[in-house]
């Protein structure tokens, strides 16, 4: 069948053209036009009837190259904008069901957190939704777009800086500590263009508020002005400001079973089901502020940067994935060029004394004690040192390996005296176990693994025995000097490494420095 086109179906078809096209625009137009047309239903502002959304666009535009400098995460907001046509999408998603009245009300009570309002913009966006809800609060168009551009970056910066402090901190740990090696999840570019697509703005601020039972405690400590056993008003409030920021970041274990060791407390824990099931003292690695010469009321310009000294033990995550019974002890060349060298110029049987053999370019010295011990420094250093099984080497019976930079790991000692003293730093950066049996005997439970274990520890095995734990279990080496204990009472620790001054340092400016807990609440709800 042929279809033959005549000079009426060429008029009918520009006629049909002609009404598709009108019928596109005025369905474009009134689309574009539903922000203006529920700000006037309302408000009853006539201004509203006026606004063109093309112009509305561009002034969006415009304030966000004006305002750049001054909203957070900037390139998140305008790819969020750009995304919704430069329209105030944020705004009108929330205005007509009232979560922009509620909103400023979150941000006031940053300060329960210990953090500053200053960032949140509350008065700006306070006083800009009361005008939106003014019938004469919008005098002329101009006014309306700048306005509500102005609503809508504000609105958004200050969300999504809320909702980042409250669920990943407001420091990034990596960021300020040199030796920090703990997976810590940090806000990206989409879980914050998540947060401006949240429906229900109440329920999702109300989910986000920190749930941690230690939280709440150390919380509740600050906002009540307790005071510490032993310290100032002040210097107590500033160990929760830190622990507070600390109980934020995400790198709190997830497992089921895992061990934690908490270098200010000296302590070790094998947690299971969210109760420790087994607790030992530890010894830490020495560190800088162990004589307690600077506090988080009188530091050094100088303690407000991360300097380790050289033996601190690292904080980190990883897994046990083995052990290695009656180990040998490569010793590192720092301890070899301090002590190792030093004792043996000064008696030239201690290292046969200590079991320790020399290597020269990986061959054996038979003799080393014919070696002019005095004449080696450590620039003219040539040989290496190995401790090898027995009672007195300085790795004891067993250590526990996982991963990691530093080359830590967990380990028996010969030199148990150090278990009764108050203050544990005292190893070169590997964490001593106060009962390693009783870590093995938790990891591998019974059977032939840990018969072999406690066997070969029992022995002067002169050969190493390495054993692979059936189910690797995680580890976290971690900094916590103040918290609530299971009975309630509220532990603090020694900042023996000065990792609180150097959090509490970066957290100064983000929580401002007359920050009254208490008075700050009762404005608050005035």
């Amino acid at each position: 069948m042929t279809f033959t086109f005549t000079k009426k179906t060429s008029v009918y078809l520009l006629i049909l053209g002609l009404f598709v096209s009108l019928f596109a625009f005025q369905s474009c137009k009134k689309k574009h036009s539903a922000i203006a047309d529920r700000l006037f239903k309302v408000t009853q502002n006539k201004i509203y009837e006026d606004v063109d959304p093309d112009t509305l666009a561009a002034a969006l535009k415009k304030e966000i190259e004006s305002q750049k400098s001054q909203i957070a995460n900037e390139e998140v907001i305008e790819a969020f904008v750009k995304g919704n046509g430069y329209q105030p999408v944020l705004v009108m998603d929330h205005f007509f069901n009232g979560d922009l009245d509620i909103l400023p009300d979150y941000f006031d009570k940053i300060t329960e957190h210990g953090l500053s309002k200053k960032p949140y913009h509350i008065a700006a966006i306070r006083t800009l939704v009361a005008k939106f809800h003014d019938k004469n609060g919008i005098m002329s168009t101009d006014e309306a777009y700048h306005e509500l551009a102005r609503l809508e970056l504000l609105t958004a910066s200050s969300l999504i800086k809320y909702s980042n402090a409250l669920q990943y901190g407001v420091v990034n740990p990596r960021k300020i500590f040199s030796r920090y090696f703990t997976a810590t999840k940090r806000p990206d570019s989409t879980s914050m263009k998540n947060v401006l697509l949240v429906k229900d703005l109440k329920t999702y601020l109300d989910s986000i508020q920190p749930a941690d039972p230690q939280y709440k405690a150390l919380q509740k400590a600050f906002l009540n002005n307790t005071v510490i056993d032993g310290l100032s008003a002040e210097e107590s409030k500033r160990y929760f400001l830190v622990n507070m920021e600390r109980l934020r970041w995400k790198n709190k274990p997830t497992e089921q079973k895992y061990v934690i060791v908490n270098i200010p407390d000296f302590k070790l824990d094998v947690m299971e089901g969210g109760k420790s099931v087994l607790n030992m003292k530890v010894c830490v690695g020495q560190g800088r502020n162990m004589d307690g010469r600077a506090s988080l009321i009188s530091y050094a310009d100088s303690d407000r940067y991360d300097k380790p000294f050289p033996r601190e033990t690292p904080q980190l995550s990883s897994v046990i994935h083995s052990v290695e019974v009656n180990p040998t002890w490569n010793i590192p060349r720092s301890i070899a060029t301090k002590e190792i060298i030093i004792e043996a110029a000064e008696d030239p049987y201690y290292l046969s004394n200590k079991n320790i053999d020399v290597y020269k370019d990986g061959k054996k010295i038979e003799d080393p004690e014919t070696i002019d011990w005095s004449t080696v420094t450590a620039d003219n250093l040539q040989y290496d040192f190995k401790q090898r099984p027995g009672e007195d080497n300085s790795l004891g019976k067993i250590k526990f390996l996982f991963k990691n930079k530093s080359s830590v790991y967990l380990h028996d000692t010969p030199a148990k005296s150090a278990f009764r003293k108050s203050m544990r730093a005292v190893s070169h950066g590997c964490v001593r176990l106060g009962d390693p049996q009783g870590l093995a005997k938790n990891l591998f439970g019974e059977g032939e693994d840990y018969d072999t274990i406690a066997k070969d520890m029992s022995e002067d095995n002169p050969e190493p025995t390495n054993i692979g734990l059936p189910k690797k279990t995680p580890i976290y080496i971690t900094y916590v000097t103040c918290w609530v204990d299971d009975t309630g009472v509220l532990q603090s620790r020694q900042d023996v490494y000065g990792l609180d001054i150097v959090l509490y340092d970066h957290l100064k400016p983000l929580m401002g420095e007359n920050l009254n807990p208490k008075s700050e609440m009762l404005n608050a709800k005035r």
